[in-house]
């Protein structure tokens, strides 16, 4: 198995194979080689009558591989895109379609040389006791694209950058991932935004990064927490009364908080196990870097003051929900309450 630095160098080369089998959490990354691969094999005007897709949880596998072997109409090759490849899984389809694995592994083994079959799942594991899979790894090229840990978020962020003749310092790319989050498609959408701004200018700062991009609520509230955790109280309530300006609601900001917390206090006990981030994080379901971060702010508490933190919150939300007191001044005192 190759990776998709490795695949996508192969590509840009145009070192194409029959068949590809892409899989993993990282849909952004599945989604933009899968792009990738199609524009660089169809001109635009090939891709109207040479370029298909199937869901396998809709259509058998039989009715894509004869697409794949049908000669392509006025082009050298055809595009054929399988999405939701389940049978490569220990997986089941729920819609019960009956696919002919037989003729899949027919297909395998003798590809088209006219066509290029790319299969795509968003799926953290192959069944590789399968036939079908160890076929695939003699026959096309299988890439698995797992949620990036930071050292390759932060790889891939300067990568990104750096295919624009930009640079970003290193203050800057910590500011954009605690800003933004470990999402590559928010990031993108921010990188390309900041490289616009930046217009011929190269190097990319933190005052770029704070003028540019776009916090979204959840974002706001983690660097609030953030500001908490750190005992930076004036900047925490400077966050909080921008929220309020931009009209968000205080029982919305303090659901978001608590969310927060119980997802620090539930990482400070798994870590207290003997867990480490990348199993925190498989068994939190949430994403490594977010266990990261949250591992460094629950170092700041023991175990017993976080779970102090979580029932002031409860007791916060009844008394928001039943009026006893003023909404945003419950809020304003919890932020205070912490920094004792």
């Amino acid at each position: 198995m190759g990776t998709y630095q490795t695949l996508h160098k192969k590509i840009k080369e145009k070192q194409i194979a029959p068949l590809y089998l892409f899989y993993g959490q990282e849909e952004f990354l599945i989604e933009e080689t899968v792009s990738l691969l199609v524009n660089t094999v169809l001109t635009d005007e090939e891709k109207e009558m040479n370029l298909s897709v199937y869901d396998m949880s809709e259509v058998p596998i039989e009715v894509a591989l004869e697409d794949a072997e049908t000669l392509p109409f006025l082009g050298e090759k055809r595009v054929v895109i399988v999405k939701d490849p389940y049978f490569f899984t220990g997986q089941k389809d729920k819609n019960k379609i009956d696919h002919d694995l037989k003729k899949l592994e027919e297909y395998l083994q003798t590809p088209s040389p006219d066509a290029v079959v790319i299969f795509s799942g968003f799926y953290e594991k192959l069944d590789e006791r399968k036939k079908i899979v160890k076929l695939f790894e003699k026959r096309g090229e299988i890439v698995h694209m797992p949620l990036l840990d930071e050292q390759a978020l932060r790889a891939w962020v300067k990568n990104r950058v750096k295919n624009e003749k930009k640079e970003i310092e290193d203050r800057a790319l910590d500011l954009l991932l605690l800003l933004v989050g470990p999402k590559l498609i928010l990031l993108a959408n921010e990188i390309d935004k900041v490289i616009t701004y930046m217009g011929v200018e190269k190097k990319i700062d933190q005052a770029v990064i704070q003028n540019i991009v776009v916090r979204s609520l959840e974002q706001n509230v983690f660097a609030l927490i953030d500001r908490i955790v750190k005992a930076r109280t004036e900047e925490a309530l400077a966050i909080y009364y921008d929220l309020l300006e931009q009209k968000e609601e205080p029982i919305k900001i303090l659901a978001l908080i608590a969310g927060q917390f119980r997802f620090i206090y539930q990482v400070k006990s798994l870590y207290t196990r003997g867990y480490g981030q990348k199993q925190t994080a498989s068994y939190l379901k949430s994403h490594p870097f977010r266990v990261k971060l949250a591992a460094e702010q629950s170092a700041r508490f023991t175990e017993q003051e976080l779970e102090d933190i979580i029932k002031t919150l409860a007791d916060v939300d009844y008394k928001m929900k039943t009026g006893k007191m003023d909404k945003k001044l419950l809020l304003e005192l919890f932020i205070l309450q912490l920094k004792k």
